[in-house]
């Protein structure tokens, strides 16, 4: 596949994310797909069902997920996705938190996505109950609100 070919699927994993249709952005991954946020102190998701279970414990909280996309380049497997996501809780914080994203893609299915972020910007802005529900692998209450 060429370098269009791959920035369609990139655009169409974005606006399948934004939808919250967890499920088929992991369709979108190799069996041994790797997603990873580079900030973070684990090594991610490997797999279709792994990566959808990860994005949904951690956007799955969040009351409102919008995305500014700036700018999406691709060369040949790699496609590149400058952006920001904007996040609100339903407990009244939010943050606006810059990305880049990297994605490679083989035979069209992402084999590669690492998110680069600021970690210290999304812990100054997430609400205590929402760290601990990630760190406890979803299994702390969510706060009424």
């Amino acid at each position: 596949m060429g370098a269009a070919a791959n920035r369609q699927i990139i655009e169409r994993f974005w606006q399948d994310l934004y939808r919250r249709d967890f499920d088929k952005v992991g369709a979108y991954f190799a069996p041994d797909g790797h997603y990873r946020d580079v900030p973070a102190p684990d090594e991610g998701a490997f797999g279709p069902a792994a990566v959808a279970a990860r994005l949904r414990l951690g956007l799955g909280p969040i009351r409102e997920y919008h995305h500014r996309l700036r700018h999406i380049v691709a060369q040949g497997d790699l496609v590149v996705t400058e952006h920001a996501e904007e996040w609100r809780w339903h407990t009244g914080e939010s943050v606006v938190l810059p990305f880049v994203s990297m994605h490679e893609i083989r035979e069209g299915l992402i084999v590669r996505w690492w998110d680069y972020w600021d970690m210290s910007t999304l812990m100054n802005a997430a609400p205590p109950w929402w760290i601990e529900y990630i760190m406890s692998g979803g299994t702390t209450p969510i706060p009424a609100g």
